[in-house]
């Protein structure tokens, strides 16, 4: 049904009938997203859970009230259009038995209606800064897990490790053996002696800054006789790997980090705008600071990029005169920080982008791009490639993407599929750019904040998409889809919108 009410609190949803399951399910709905924005920087799986507990408390609130509080967008279509072409090019994929298993992820959307439809403004605040203080707890940690190093540097190896069948070098530090993270080469001989002769198990190795797992290790009966079964010697870890907070993940960690670092900064500018540097700028500017020290250590070069982009729309549209200046330069510093972090840690060349990565993902993009026009309207269905990866010319074996949402989702979807991702992402950004301009004389300086750092952090996931497949990373994706449910739920914040 049409109301000109707005659901601002429990009371509009708990009908006359059922007040109880009503309240019932609409507090659920808010503990959820309650532990959805503690965990969302750190796992996965406890934000999926989140998010199961709010849609389920969103779902007893509909049954007890009859109304679901969503909201008629202008996402709706573009959202559905592009569920709709992703399940038919499932159907024609080159291997439909994968693409159509990987439908399950397309529930992802859910989160913007339930989000839209249960967060309110006087909940909007608390949780945007529980999120915000999660990511600066895992940043905090970051730097501890930086001071502490990870894992052991191999100095040396005996001839008969067991380390040459995985390729492991001088230089290299092993952090992780099947699973289980170890600190002294003791750790590595105890674990190894306790594995069952002839399985293969996998070790986690940092090499030139970057994380790579590597399977294949195997122990025999022989080796488990020897005093050290590892033949490695070394004596300290190694501080040259790159940050991920409490995660192994340090792409979707700077993601993540970048999204919460411009809520952040919007809050802090907003503050500063209406009221000058009051605390509640100065606790927000230096959230800001820590969220994009995070951003550096993780040494993503184009995440940090992307945050930069980010942050000078949230400038440009929030200061004016030296203020504005000034927070050019601090961002200009924070690349110059980041550029150094990449220059020690990561592989030689790697600021000039002439390094190993840069190489194969170029060579990727360009093998992709070729194969697009094969099936320019339905793609070659989600995931195919990964049984395909070498037989369709791509290189190597550990990347089974194509590093950049716009060409993943053209190669896997089809043309249109990405023209619907482009005009979801231009209503998301246009969408945040008149609700901060409509809201920038209000006297409602939190709600204006989240709407500046909305359109940064929008701005600054589709500048990091071009070269990243972010969209595909489960996490980065749920907060897109959150940050897009909030926009929706603060956009309205008089009477005249449509609840269903």
């Amino acid at each position: 049904m049409i109301s000109n009410s707005k659901p601002s609190d429990s009371r509009a949803f708990t009908g006359p009938g059922e007040p109880a399951l009503g309240s019932l399910g609409h507090y659920l709905a808010i503990a959820g997203f309650v532990l959805y924005a503690i965990t969302a920087p750190h796992s996965i799986a406890a934000a999926e859970i989140s998010i199961a507990a709010a849609t389920v408390g969103w779902l007893l609130r509909t049954v007890a009230t009859r109304r679901t509080g969503l909201r008629r967008t202008s996402f709706d279509l573009p959202i559905l259009f592009f569920l709709l072409w992703t399940v038919v090019s499932s159907i024609l994929s080159v291997e439909p038995g994968i693409s159509l298993a990987k439908l399950e992820s397309s529930w992802l959307p859910l989160v913007f209606y339930v989000a839209q439809a249960v967060i309110t403004r006087r909940t909007a605040i608390p949780l945007v800064c529980l999120l915000i203080v999660s990511g600066v707890a895992g940043t905090i940690y970051s730097v501890y897990d930086l001071a502490r190093g990870r894992g052991i540097v191999v100095e040396s190896m005996t001839p008969d490790s067991p380390f040459h069948l995985i390729d492991v070098k001088p230089g290299d530090a092993i952090w992780r053996i099947d699973g289980r993270r170890v600190y002294s080469t003791v750790e590595i001989d105890d674990i190894l002696g306790s594995l069952k002769p002839g399985v293969p198990i996998a070790a986690s190795l940092i090499t030139s800054g970057e994380h790579v797992e590597r399977p294949g290790l195997v122990v025999t009966s022989e080796m488990k006789t020897l005093l050290s079964p590892s033949g490695i010697i070394g004596h300290y870890p190694s501080h040259r790997f790159r940050a991920s907070g409490w995660t192994r993940h340090y792409e979707t960690f700077s993601e993540l980090l970048q999204l919460i670092a411009q809520l952040s900064l919007g809050l802090a500018l907003a503050h500063l705008r209406n009221h000058g540097p009051n605390p509640r700028f100065k606790i927000a500017i230096t959230a800001s600071v820590l969220l994009a020290t995070g951003i550096a250590l993780t040494a993503m070069r184009t995440v940090l990029i992307a945050f930069a982009l980010g942050a000078c729309i949230v400038v440009w549209r929030s200061l004016r005169g030296r203020a504005k200046l000034v927070l050019y330069g601090a961002i200009a510093a924070t690349l110059a920080v980041g550029s150094f972090v990449v220059w020690q840690t990561r592989a030689q060349n790697s600021l000039t982008f002439k390094d190993p990565s840069s190489s194969l993902r170029i060579q990727v993009a360009r093998i992709g791009l070729s194969r697009i026009m094969m099936h320019p309207v339905f793609g070659h269905g989600m995931d195919a490639v990964h049984q395909h990866w070498n037989e369709w010319g791509f290189p190597g074996k550990e990347m089974i993407h194509l590093h950049s949402t716009p060409l993943q989702l053209a190669f896997d979807r089809g043309l249109p599929a990405l023209a619907f991702w482009l005009w979801i992402i231009g209503v998301f950004w246009f969408s945040a750019l008149r609700a901060e301009r409509d809201a920038s004389d209000s006297s409602d300086t939190n709600r204006y904040g989240i709407f500046l750092g909305v359109l940064g952090a929008v701005t600054g996931f589709f500048a990091s998409s071009l070269v990243n497949y972010n969209f595909g990373d489960a996490e980065v994706a749920l907060l897109f889809w959150w940050l897009m449910g909030l926009l929706v739920a603060l956009r309205f914040k008089k009477p005249n919108i449509e609840v269903i």
